[in-house]
């Protein structure tokens, strides 16, 4: 329905509604509104028939963004349009359908009186005029729009990377960037004989040495998963590698890989290995010990330090200067049990072999070293059984040691919508950092992924939308 401007003798200014028609053959067929998959993948179709060998898809769901969707230019101006349009109040003269746009509504004034209101109700003229634009600009589109579809402008490689290369960091990376490179890099396949993609190398870290991630790992970020170990690590090592004061000066990220393959090996904590009938040595780590950064160890006043066991995690806070520990667990307020008392003090003596190793003094000496206390800071953390190394990671970037006060730590919790989706901002942190050897490949592959276009309803401020509403294919 279109709105156009009726002058009659006996009001000053109405308004009344027309219906346009538009010929058949511009008209959009019924398929056209049939749902959209939220997801769909280039160069795949459904009525390709699988081979034999074929690798089925398992696509990750992706958590939306805790930002609210703004419409384009033309969209928010005509849902603006509509909103001011339903706002008037229809006239109470049944014989004439209108709307009032707060001109006089006697019937005995005169022209003069028409051309005087008009100039005190110059809004009013101007929205007329847009809706004339309106009008114009949609039977415009109607002619343009028959038997057309819009064209997809691909891009190669190359030009994606480009692009991808003028971004100022990844706060500033476009968030539909962020949910393909997190549906590439988390999509397991399998074939007819139950074959899996989890073991193709997808990211190789260049540090003190390569640090090699598998789909496998990547695949732990997806929703309601148990992170794996690496991820962490590979978070460690891109803070560490930051070109900030916090990073470069204050605070060094312990990657977990040695303390997690300790309490591997010494269950329970106990400091005699079942396994090796000796205690705990680093160099019995060789594969690991490449990845620790000795002048950072024993040169910054605090060291993060991831712990995974049971398929739980929390963080170590270690005050090098003070020789002092704290731990910050994102599930429980203090140790849950006499296994996890006895878990902490072995891995307090794991970080303090560590720091010596590395040239730095321990944490205590003599017998004592395998005592070190580590009282637990109560914090606010997780609201799932699933989200503990989302905490801690996070915690690595955020937590300000010196704003522990009489064991709390006072902040400002995430809602978990966001908690979501920072699984979305790990996986392209990780595959797009410049640490990455694989980084090309990465933004080519991921540029490749095609997500479908919301319509100008959904982009509409007043449409919410939550990981329940998203389907994938």
């Amino acid at each position: 329905m279109m709105v156009v401007r009726e002058q009659t003798p006996s009001e000053a200014l109405a308004i009344v509604p027309i219906q346009v028609f538009v010929l058949a053959s511009q008209t959009t067929t019924e398929t056209d509104f049939e749902p959209t998959p939220m997801l769909q993948i280039e160069g795949t179709t459904e009525t390709t028939p699988e081979t034999p060998k074929q690798l089925q898809e398992t696509t990750p769901t992706v958590p939306p963004a805790p930002t609210k969707i703004h419409p384009d230019a033309e969209d928010a101006a005509a849902l603006l349009m509509m909103a001011r349009t339903a706002s008037y109040v229809p006239k109470t003269d049944p014989g004439v359908p209108s709307f009032s746009l707060g001109f006089t509504d006697s019937s005995h004034e005169g022209a003069s009186t028409q051309e005087t209101e008009r100039e005190k109700s110059p809004e009013a003229a101007n929205l007329i005029e847009q809706l004339d634009s309106l009008v114009q600009r949609i039977a415009s589109s109607a002619a343009k729009g028959k038997n057309t579809s819009p064209q997809i402008q691909r891009e190669t490689g190359g030009e994606s990377s480009a692009k991808f290369e003028t971004l100022g960091g990844m706060n500033q990376i476009p968030d539909d960037m962020k949910q393909k490179c997190y549906i590439w890099g988390t999509r397991l396949k399998e074939d007819a004989d139950g074959n899996t993609n989890e073991y193709e190398e997808m990211c190789t870290l260049i540090g003190q040495g390569e640090y090699i991630l598998m789909r496998m790992h990547l695949a732990s970020l997806q929703a309601k998963s148990d992170i794996e170990s690496q991820i962490v690590s590979a978070i460690c090592l891109i803070l560490n590698n930051k070109n900030e004061k916090r990073f470069k000066e204050q605070i060094y990220c312990l990657p977990p890989d040695i303390v997690c393959m300790a309490l591997s090996d010494h269950p329970n904590g106990e400091f005699v290995s079942p396994k090796t009938k000796k205690e705990f040595r680093v160099e019995a780590y060789p594969s690991f010990i490449p990845f620790i950064d000795r002048k950072k160890l024993t040169s910054h006043p605090y060291i993060f330090a991831p712990v995974c066991y049971s398929g739980h995690w929390w963080l170590w806070l270690i005050n090098t200067r003070k020789r002092k520990c704290q731990i910050l667990d994102p599930l429980h307020k203090k140790a849950p049990t006499d296994e996890r008392k006895a878990i902490n003090k072995f891995t307090g003596y794991v970080f303090s072999r560590l720091i010596t190793y590395a040239g730095g003094e321990p944490l205590q000496k003599g017998e004592r070293e395998k005592e070190i206390k580590s009282p637990y800071v109560k914090i606010s953390g997780q609201k799932t059984s699933y989200d503990c190394a989302v905490y801690v990671m996070k915690w690595m970037e955020l937590i300000e040691p010196e704003n522990i006060k009489k064991g709390k730590y006072q902040w400002d919790n995430w809602p978990q919508e966001e908690v979501d989706h920072y699984r979305v901002e790990y996986a392209s942190r990780i595959l797009f950092s410049e640490m990455n050897k694989q980084r090309d490949r990465a933004i080519r592959e991921s540029s490749a992924i095609r997500l479908s276009k919301p319509s100008s309803v959904l982009l509409s401020p007043f449409c919410q939308i939550n990981s329940a509403d998203i389907e994938t294919g």
